[in-house]
């Protein structure tokens, strides 16, 4: 019924074999589209997905105790900044 098929990798752009059987659990599974990347190149891009972009900090200075902290918002002056020391105590 399925026979094994060769795919260029659309990242790489080395060939890699789309086996029988993994036709066929594509499939079962109902997907429509034959993969595009090589397993190497698809690893790569599952790993990218599961971190999240840095996250920018501005640095300011705690309201309460006077020190230098990192946040991740832009404060401003007509709000008070907690560095998380304090901002821990003032929720108890």
């Amino acid at each position: 019924m399925y026979t094994d098929k060769t795919i260029v990798c659309k990242d790489c752009g080395r060939e890699f074999v789309f086996s029988a059987s993994e036709q066929e659990f594509y499939a079962e599974k109902g997907f429509t589209n034959e993969p595009q990347r090589c397993r190497d190149c698809r690893n790569v891009r599952k790993a990218q997905r599961g971190q999240a972009p840095a996250r920018q900090m501005f640095d300011a200075t705690c309201a309460s105790c006077g020190k230098e902290c990192k946040v991740p918002f832009e404060p401003h002056d007509d709000r008070p900044v907690y560095c998380s020391e304090c901002f821990q105590n003032r929720n108890n």
